[in-house]
Parts: structure tokens; C-alpha cells; sequence
């Protein structure tokens, strides 16, 4: 399955984000005297005209970028006026206003590409009532997703858009709109929030909270790996996430590096939602029966077989093979290609992460090969006893529920089996020394009796023959 290619790096403040201090750092500050303005005439121009001007003298693209620059306090439209009339002298008439801008430095040239980007989104047609966009976060074949703002409440937010290419085939229409209602059932601090899931001209869109911050992948990639403190710390979060997920009956079935961020505060959120399904739908299971859906890196046994019961233990093996990449720099099964990696994932003999690197403690790894258990019954069958181990590990404390004698056993088999075993009933040895009699005279009365009756009946069947 192909994955969306980060374009930014979201661990970078936005200029456009905190726009008081992008002000400050990337252009004069409103008010401020202006270098280098030229002859205006004797009235200052108000910031329609300025606008209008703009529309009129420079290029589609300089124009939407102009507006954007004034409606964002980057620059002031006396300083946009001044590079609107230097463009129009002889030594800069092959200068842009853009360019100009950036010249004379009311705006730095990074402040520059984004408003640019910003720019081509809307001249493009991805125009959404009620949203203005700011910039594009990542793109993939399934979807672009861009950081917008929603007018009305005043708020940055994530706008997923499904591609063009896509707007007419009805099953990604439909997977496309499923991942809305999949999120919008959640609610839950470690899961990114839905939002609003809808249509706009030719344009599906899904709006989501924006998580201002870095992902796991991006924390592998620039760390090499993650400190075990760090990892159970990030993976407890997440597997708190999937437990109020499984709870509400769906399961993710994509849990991978690049769907797990990080908020600058620590926060850990799980992301995308595009291949949620309901644990329930039979329906959905059956027609999905024989294909593989998932990342091959971190996909679990039974969804590269397709199987038609996924639950739980399919999350937790993911996230098991999330967290062997995080503690050890690198990926459970590698190989030539998807096929390979997802043949060994089935059959290849997973090597512990602590053989990879050494100064993992032997809890951890104990926890990460039972959640990597090739079959879902030896894995954690939920996710409440695997935060049971992580919490233990935490602690530094021995993982109670990977004990080694039961890495392979189904734990909630052997409870009930010890619910349905039969109770031993266990004499009373304070009545047994105060002399009162194990066996009852009216239990020795009633077999004497049986035998009797008994003794009569052979009797009777020898006198007639």
C-alpha cells in the first residue's frame, strides 16, 4: 500500500500558524515607518484599492499571493503598494511582486513558497466553504492533505481531500467517507479528532484535528531509534487509543510510525482511519476475504491472508512491529519487495529485539515477541493485560502477562478453564478433631436398604425361572 510523502516538516513553526509572531520575525510590523515607499500621492490608499491594484497589475498567482500577504499581517499594504509600484519601473519590471516583497524584506522567502503553495491550492479549485488554505502537509495516492483554516471557529485544521482521479469510482467514494464515520465515532485524547466529512464542487473532503508536531517515523528517521522510556511511553498511549477503539467495535488495521504523532506538548495521537473497520461487519469482512490490507512492514499474519476474523490481536501485532522498529532502528522483516516482507511476516522466525540491540531489557522484548506471535491466540488478546506489561516494563518491573511459560498459551482459555473446573471439596478438619463422625447414620441406614432391595430382586428372578 502506498504511503503519502511528508512535503513538510511538521516539528517546524509555520509562519502561518502564529501570524503575530510570523509578523514580527518575517515583515515590519503594522505602523512601523515604511523604507523606500515612493511617491503615493498625498492620500494613503485603503487596502481594497491596494487589492484591486494588485488584481489588475500582477499575475494570477502574485495577485492571490498579494491578498494573502495583506490578510495575514505579513506585510502592510503600504509596503505591498511600494513593491507594486517598484515592479512597474524599468531596472524591476522583470522582477514578481513576490519577489519584490521578499527584496525589500517584508516577507522571508519561506514565508514566500508557503503563501505560494497556498496560492496554487486555491487557484487550483480547492476552494471549501468555510475554509481557507494554508498549506500542503503530504501527499499520496489516495489522498493529499492540506493545513487549512476553518473561518467560523477560528482554528487550524487538517483537510484530507481524495484525488480527482478518484472523485468518480464509487468504492473509493465510499472507503473515503467510511474513514469520516469511523473517526467520528471516537473520541478520545490519543486519537486525532474528527471533524466534518463532506462534498465541495467535485472535491470530497474529510477536516480533522491538526496535530502541530512530528510523527514516529520522522522521531526513527532523525534518532535512528527510540530510547525504551521514550517507546513505552509513546506505545502506551497508542495502545490506549486502540483499546477505545476495539471498544467501540472497530478496529484500525493500519497502525504504522507514519500514523502515530507527537504534539510538541508529548501528546500521542493516532492517525488514519482509512482502513478502519467495524470488528462486527460480516458483510464487509467477506467481500474483503482473500486480500491483503495493511503496510507490509508492520501488517499482521492474518491480514496478509486475508482471513475474515480480524480483531484486536491484529492491532497489537502491528503495533508490536511498530515498536520493534522504534527500539531498534529497524524494521522486523525487510526483503526485495512487498511479497517478500509480507512471506516472512507469515513464515519467517522473527529475531528478538534484544539480539538486535543488546541493551534492550529482556521485559520489553518479551512483550514485543508475544504481540508479534504468528498466531493471534498466543498474542495479547486485548489490550487491557498488553498495558498491563507496558506499565510493568515502565516500572522496570518483570512483564507479568509474557511470562515465558505462557508466550504461547491463550490466556483467556486457561481462565476459563479454571472457571469450569470442578471444585474439591475439602474435609473439615476442626470437626473431624472435636470427633464428629465423617459418614452420617442415616447415609449407613439408606445403603443398608438399597442392599436389601436388591437382595429381593434376585430372589425373585430365581423362583421364576
Amino acid at each position: 500500500m502506498a504511503e503519502p510523502q511528508r512535503q513538510t516538516d511538521l516539528a517546524e513553526t509555520n509562519p502561518l500558524a502564529k501570524t503575530g509572531e510570523a509578523a514580527a520575525q518575517g515583515s515590519k510590523a503594522a505602523g512601523e515607518p515604511v523604507a523606500n515607499m515612493g511617491s503615493t500621492g498625498p492620500s494613503i490608499p485603503t487596502t481594497e484599492e491596494v487589492l484591486q491594484e494588485v488584481a489588475k497589475a500582477a499575475s494570477n498567482i502574485d495577485s492571490i499571493v498579494g491578498r494573502l500577504v495583506i490578510e495575514n499581517n505579513f506585510a502592510t499594504p503600504e509596503e505591498v503598494q511600494s513593491c507594486l509600484q517598484q515592479s512597474r519601473g524599468v531596472e524591476t519590471n522583470s522582477r514578481s511582486l513576490v519577489e519584490l516583497l521578499v527584496d525589500n524584506e517584508y516577507i522571508t522567502r519561506r514565508q514566500m513558497e508557503r503563501l505560494r503553495e497556498a496560492a496554487a491550492a486555491e487557484r487550483s479549485g480547492k476552494n471549501i466553504p468555510g475554509y481557507k488554505f494554508i498549506e500542503k502537509l503530504g501527499a499520496g495516492a489516495m489522498a493529499t492533505v492540506w493545513k487549512a483554516k476553518q473561518i467560523s471557529l477560528n482554528r487550524t485544521v487538517a483537510v484530507k481531500i481524495l484525488p480527482k482521479k478518484f472523485s468518480t469510482n464509487k468504492q473509493f467514494i465510499e472507503r473515503f467517507y467510511a474513514e469520516g464515520r469511523a473517526a467520528a465515532q471516537l473520541n478520545h485524547p490519543n486519537i486525532v479528532q474528527a471533524y466534518d466529512v463532506g462534498k465541495a464542487g467535485e472535491l470530497y473532503y474529510f477536516v480533522m484535528e491538526f496535530v502541530d508536531g512530528s510523527t514516529v517515523y520522522d522521531e526513527i528517521t532523525k534518532r535512528k531509534r527510540v530510547s525504551e522510556d521514550d517507546a513505552v511511553q509513546v506505545v502506551i498511549q497508542v495502545t490506549e487509543a486502540l483499546q477505545h477503539a476495539h471498544e467501540k467495535g472497530l478496529i484500525h488495521r493500519d497502525v504504522k510510525p507514519k500514523n502515530v504523532m507527537i504534539t510538541r506538548d508529548g501528546v500521542v495521537k493516532l492517525a488514519d482511519m482509512g482502513l478502519a473497520r467495524a470488528i462486527s461487519d460480516r458483510e464487509m469482512a467477506e467481500a474483503e476475504q482473500g486480500k491483503a490490507f495493511g503496510t507490509p512492514y508492520y501488517i499482521s499474519p492474518e491480514q496478509i491472508r486475508g482471513e475474515v476474523n480480524i480483531g484486536p490481536p491484529a492491532d497489537i501485532y502491528s503495533l508490536g512491529a511498530t515498536l520493534y522498529h522504534m527500539v531498534t532502528g529497524q524494521v522486523p522483516f525487510d526483503g526485495k519487495n512487498p511479497s517478500s516482507v509480507m512471506h516472512k511476516h507469515l513464515k519467517a522466525e522473527l529475531v528478538p529485539p534484544d539480539h538486535v540491540y543488546p541493551k534492550l531489557s529482556a521485559g520489553l522484548s518479551e512483550v514485543i515477541e508475544m504481540m508479534m506471535a504468528k498466531e493471534p491466540k498466543a498474542r495479547y488478546q486485548n489490550c487491557k493485560d498488553l498495558l498491563i506489561d507496558l506499565r510493568a516494563v515502565k516500572a522496570k518491573q518483570h512483564p507479568p502477562m509474557a511470562h515465558k511459560d505462557f508466550a504461547h498459551t491463550d490466556l483467556s482459555a486457561i481462565a476459563q478453564i479454571e472457571a469450569a473446573a470442578p471444585v474439591e471439596v475439602v474435609p473439615d478438619r476442626a470437626a473431624i478433631a472435636k470427633g464428629s463422625p465423617l459418614v452420617r447414620p442415616w447415609l449407613l441406614w439408606a445403603l443398608g436398604a438399597s442392599v436389601l432391595a436388591n437382595f429381593v430382586m434376585v430372589i425373585v428372578l430365581l423362583t421364576r425361572e
